[in-house]
């Protein structure tokens, strides 16, 4: 075969990337073209994303790429889960995108129960209880502003609102949509009837399309202003999970995956949801995946803890690299303080040092003073928080894990993927680091008919890339101990 070469972009609560994909038929290889950072916005009181300002850095990527020659045949987009744009007849969008952490949310949960209990939703949807949730999103933009949402004619998830811009065409992508409590898990369709309890008109919504849809040709305006090439715009998995779970190098279907990011996405790939009271006294996720799985996984709050108290040190003076900070972790005492990465304070902006602090304070635990003590606390946490998940998942569905598979970003923090080994007492593989992209990009070369499916995308992942292994090494009766520590703050959320 000719080489295929495809677009993936890349969009991250913090940065976005432009990654061009080559495809021998064998192997698949990297280069990133373009990367910008993406900086959220208070506007009037409201959390919001610069969405024009990403659409803008996109389209220089997709220039990039003519400028350097690359004969791009296709592009996907995949980003963030649940948060949406409103649309207006004319077919214009109406305001930023809100923020998933903008506090409109707070405590929504209990008043989206004066229409329909969370045993409902849960039964119907599979879906974790979050506030952020695009069904409480929209309760809550049906709450404070219905005339806002009466007007609207469409709303569009983040990558679907991207796709609309540059081909005019709405669609919502089945991944991006089942992430926000709005499908029937089974189905695999709008949940109306949940829609209709909060008021929330039907035409709203998009139809639905599978990953590997070809919505088509750039808008002529828009092939102008990029430099005029043949690109074609497909429908990745459009959640970055659901991308990166394609690009976990896994040999079987039987495997725990970690996505590692600003959020840590846990959990194990299905054919059909697991919906019961365990998996809801759990608070495990049924967000859809590639080929029509089921991503049966937990929602963790990663290292975001780490980017936030990194901000904080800056904004002190203190400009500490990721290097140093590890440094100084491996220095400190082991398992002197524990958090439940998933207590509700460290969800928002703020002094997350402070912030770990105070739990501490509150659950009788040493006060971690120094950066070292911090990072060490945050990164046995997760590690701890590893080992329930997969302790509930292996309960839960009857089996016991014999391999974790860590990919995206987190991957490069070696001490992190050494302590999950050790936590949970189970090999570790770590990567590829470029999961979310890689699995944009499998999705298009499935898409052209290059690649047959997922087993085959695995198999090629495996081929075209470094993956790091850890065994468990560390004492085991210290993690145990911690485990025990950890297992009675857990429920301190």
């Amino acid at each position: 075969m000719s080489e295929l070469k495809m677009l993936a972009i890349d969009l991250g609560a913090s940065s976005g990337r432009g990654i061009v994909g080559s495809f021998d038929g064998k192997k698949l290889t990297l280069r990133e073209n373009h990367r910008f950072s993406n900086d959220p916005v208070f506007v009037n009181g409201r959390f919001t994303w610069d969405i024009l300002r990403i659409f803008f850095e996109i389209k220089n990527s997709i220039t990039k790429t003519v400028i350097e020659g690359d004969n791009i045949s296709t592009m996907g987009i995949d980003t963030w889960g649940v948060d949406y744009a409103l649309i207006d007849k004319n077919g214009r969008m109406m305001a930023n995108p809100t923020h998933y952490r903008d506090t409109r949310t707070v405590n929504i949960t209990d008043y989206v129960k004066n229409f329909v209990s969370p045993e409902e939703i849960y039964r119907i949807t599979g879906i974790q209880a979050a506030d952020f949730n695009t069904l409480n999103q929209l309760a809550a933009e049906k709450r404070d502003d219905a005339e806002l949402l009466e007007r609207a004619d469409k709303m569009l998830f983040i990558p679907d609102l991207l796709n609309y811009f540059l081909t005019g065409k709405m669609a919502t992508e089945y991944t991006i949509a089942s992430t926000g409590m709005l499908l029937d898990a089974y189905k695999r369709d709008f949940a109306f009837e949940l829609t209709d309890k909060i008021g929330v008109k039907r035409s709203l919504f998009a139809p639905l399309v599978k990953p590997c849809n070809n919505l088509g040709a750039l808008l002529p305006q828009i092939n102008e202003e990029v430099g005029k090439n043949n690109i074609k715009v497909v429908n990745v998995a459009s959640h970055d999970t659901a991308s990166a779970v394609i690009a976990v190098p896994a040999q079987n279907k039987d495997f725990i995956y970690i996505s590692s990011g600003t959020w840590s996405l846990m959990g194990a790939e299905l054919s059909e949801p697991l919906i019961n009271d365990g998996t809801m006294n759990a608070n495990l996720t049924n967000e859809g995946g590639a080929m029509d799985t089921i991503r049966f996984l937990k929602n963790i709050m990663g290292l975001w803890i780490i980017q936030e108290s990194r901000r904080q040190w800056k904004r002190e003076g203190n400009e500490y690299s990721f290097a140093q900070m590890e440094a100084w972790a491996k220095e400190a005492t082991p398992f002197a303080s524990i958090i439940n990465p998933d207590y509700h304070t460290f969800n928002t902006p703020g002094n997350m040092p402070e912030k770990i602090r105070e739990f501490c304070r509150i659950t009788g635990q040493h006060v971690p003073e120094s950066v070292g003590e911090v990072v060490r606390c945050i990164y046995e946490s997760l590690a701890l928080k590893y080992r329930y998940t997969v302790e509930s998942i292996d309960k839960l569905m009857n089996k016991k894990t014999a391999m974790i598979n860590v990919v995206g970003g987190g991957t490069k923090d070696k001490f992190l993927s050494q302590m999950t080994a050790d936590a949970c007492n189970v090999p570790v593989c770590a990567g590829p680091e470029e999961a979310t992209a890689i699995g944009n990009l499998m999705m298009q070369a499935i898409a052209a008919g290059e690649v047959k499916d997922l087993s085959q995308a695995r198999e090629i992942v495996t081929n075209s890339f470094e993956l790091k292994h850890y065994e468990p090494t560390s004492d085991r009766a210290a993690w145990d101990a911690a485990y025990e520590r950890f297992c009675k703050i857990a429920e301190i959320v």
